[in-house]
């Protein structure tokens, strides 16, 4: 039998392969993705999906506490964990099967199974029917990241939970600690949160949300403890006891001294590391370093026709990032003209808990770190119009400014929908936009947007409304 061979293959379907194998098809290369599980992987079928479907209902939910502030009413207010959980894999899958019609749209082969790197422009593929052998000019490592865990605090997928079991409780638990308070552990408990869960948060840094602005940290800080959450920041978890339903954890506090805390169960959210197992990297020469692979600013990873994209590669690891390098690393070996390397800087990052977060670009603390003199502007929601009427009054904007360029270095957001609002200020970075531009787009009224324009004046002494 003549061997299959292709022009690229892709290892992993996540929001960077499927989207790496989708822009090989447009330039037409014979394309092929393998997936050992499901398609759209972790961010679409246990992660960014259906918790944006889970989030959705707390936020109905809470909501409906506050009918009475829009002249509303509503008796026996309610809810059903398993019908919550039901509608977000529904979700999950509905976007799946889209995926699956995309592949057979752009003609892209589907193989599943799980591959091996077998030498220069070679893959294997074992699946229950065996080991088939593939040839391709190009290969693309898109397999992704799994959560990280620590000594003594090892899930178990009953009492200590990772993200996949946080998503799918048979009920809701009485009591929760959640271990990190980054965007995947400060969502899951601001979920839990909503519906009535006593959530701990423990964060062994000096603040929650450590990669966002001090300032946006602190608020929110604020904001969770208004809706009833503990935070625990400059602590750690020092070890697990489990009971028959309920675990006891030790926990060292800032001044040195230790508590315990018994909770129903605990959701470990401490980072995540790259898939690199299983691959065939070290036989094959791939560089991995501290449970990623190591890449160039082209995503390759020194091996010719070899290349790497998304989680496994590094932070920032969200999905539109893996999404972007999907396309960078196709249309690099493409010969596409044009091409720039991706800037993290502008690169977003979203957090979809009650209030959202969003941030693009550096923080105050980081620009003066980088040596810029900087102008800061800072607007608050609560002078605006369209957050007063929607009865979201709590919320700022903070933007930095290069003070001799007017070069917009970072932009943060805490506050209703801010998650859509941060594209404005990417946007604005992609096109190396200044405080002129800014100043002079005219923002539509009312829209919270018009917040973002205040935060420029502002950053310059000219805010309008406050």
């Amino acid at each position: 039998m003549a061997e299959t061979s292709y022009d690229l293959i892709i290892v992993g379907s996540g929001p960077g392969g499927y989207v790496a194998a989708i822009r090989a098809s447009q330039l037409g290369m014979k394309t092929a993705i393998v997936e050992r599980d499901e398609l759209g992987g972790i961010c679409l079928n246990w992660g960014c999906i259906p918790t944006k479907a889970l989030l959705r209902s707390a936020e109905i939910y809470h909501t409906l506490h506050r009918l009475e502030e829009f002249g509303l009413a509503a008796d026996n207010i309610r809810f059903d964990a398993t019908a919550i959980v039901k509608r977000s894999r529904a979700v999950a899958g509905q976007l799946s099967t889209g995926v699956k019609f995309l592949m057979k749209k752009n003609k892209v082969d589907v193989i599943e199974g799980a591959a091996m790197l077998k030498g220069a422009g070679r893959v294997s593929v074992e699946s229950k029917s065996g080991t088939t052998e593939y040839a391709a000019k190009n290969i693309i490592l898109a397999t992704g990241a799994r959560a990280r865990t620590l000594p003594g605090i090892e899930p178990d997928g009953k009492l200590v939970w990772t993200y996949r079991e946080a998503m799918v409780p048979a009920a809701m638990p009485k009591s929760l600690l959640v271990v990190g308070s980054g965007a995947i552990g400060i969502e899951f408990a601001s979920f839990y949160r909503a519906f009535g869960v006593d959530v701990t948060v423990v964060e062994v840094m000096d603040r929650i949300l450590p990669v966002e602005d001090t300032e946006i940290s602190e608020f929110a800080a604020k904001a969770f403890k208004k809706l009833g959450m503990k935070l625990l920041t400059s602590a750690k978890v020092e070890k697990l006891d489990k009971g028959k339903d309920n675990v006891t954890a030790t926990i060292t506090l800032q001044d040195g001294k230790s508590e315990k805390l018994t909770v129903d169960r605990v959701i470990s959210a401490v980072g995540i590391t790259g898939n690199v197992e299983n691959l065939g990297l070290e036989a094959a020469g791939i560089k991995v370093e501290r449970g990623h692979v190591v890449v160039n600013e082209w995503l390759e990873t020194g091996i010719k026709g070899v290349y790497a994209i998304g989680d496994l590669v590094g932070a920032p690891w969200l999905a539109h990032k893996a999404s972007h390098e999907g396309v960078l690393a196709v249309e690099r070996m493409a010969g596409v003209k044009g091409l720039h390397p991706l800037d993290v800087t502008r690169v977003p990052g979203c957090t979809y808990s009650l209030p959202q977060i969003a941030s693009v670009g550096l923080t105050e603390a980081k620009a003066r770190e980088a040596g810029y003199e900087i102008k800061v502007g800072r607007f608050p929601f609560i002078g605006n119009g369209k957050a007063i009427a929607l009865g979201e009054p709590e919320g700022m904007v903070k933007t930095v400014f290069d003070a001799k360029t007017g070069e917009l270095l970072g932009a943060h957001m805490i506050g209703s929908e801010v998650t859509e609002l941060i594209q404005g200020y990417t946007v604005a970075r992609s096109l190396e936009s200044t405080e002129a531009e800014l100043m002079h787009t005219i923002f539509p009224h009312p829209t919270l947007s018009e917040t973002m324009h205040e935060s420029v004046l502002a950053a310059y002494g000219r805010a309008l409304h406050i």
